[in-house]
């Protein structure tokens, strides 16, 4: 066989095939160190040369940030949905109810990446999307089961998850390491504020496809096309 020609079986083309993998799961590996430390603001530049390949190996591997962004937060939406699950398990729905928005708002404070994920849509990453929805449509029923139980307000409404999610999402970022366990607080005062009897009512909810679009627009800009650095 001449040096280098491909056997008859095409075996040859495996070891390519383990390297294609071996650099996605680098990448990835990569990609969720940056997103934990810098948030989604973090560029494909600074997750290349966390990963130690050329921009354009990025690119091939994951076309779009968005596909990017998909691939690394696929088990961190996994676990969140999976503490809809553990929360509405619970005998108790309001202790249910209270520990989901503790577990999800401390999956957000571990992971500047995760929190920023949590309050932004991805409109082309289906599995994840169809995850967020599982997760929300299961919180729609825990909340209507806490709301029987007499504890929680009857004005909470399930647009208010959203608007705690920005809300820790905020202090997260904002406090960094400086203050890592502010968010503890304003959970803390979050939840006590949701107890039945209310004191007062509150302003109306904004419209569900108004939070849709704030949702969108809370990304790192246009995830779907492809970056400036792509032409580095």
């Amino acid at each position: 066989m001449t040096p280098g020609a491909l056997p008859p079986d095409g075996t040859a083309a495996q070891p390519l095939r383990s390297d294609a993998e071996r650099n996605r799961e680098r990448i990835i590996a990569a990609a969720r160190r940056v997103f934990a430390r810098d948030g989604l603001v973090a560029s494909m530049a600074s997750v290349a040369r966390e990963a130690g390949v050329g921009i354009a190996t990025i690119f091939r591997r994951f076309p779009t940030k968005e596909e990017l962004v998909a691939a690394v937060f696929a088990d961190r939406m996994d676990a969140y949905a999976d503490a809809v699950a553990v929360a509405l398990d619970d005998p108790d729905p309001w202790h249910g109810f209270v520990g989901y928005i503790e577990a999800a708002c401390a999956m957000q404070a571990a992971d500047q990446g995760f929190a920023d994920v949590l309050t932004t849509t991805f409109p082309t990453a289906k599995a994840m999307e169809e995850r967020r929805n599982e997760a929300y449509e299961g919180m729609v029923r825990l909340i209507d089961r806490a709301k029987a139980t007499g504890r929680l307000r009857e004005d909470f409404d399930p647009s208010d998850l959203v608007l705690i999610h920005m809300a820790n999402a905020g202090v997260v970022n904002a406090t960094g390491d400086a203050a890592p366990d502010a968010w503890r607080r304003v959970v803390a005062l979050f939840v006590q504020s949701l107890e039945a009897p209310a004191r007062g009512p509150l302003p109306p909810s904004p419209e569900h496809d108004a939070l849709y679009r704030a949702m969108l627009r809370a990304g790192p800009g246009d995830l779907t096309a492809p970056t400036p650095d792509r032409a580095g």
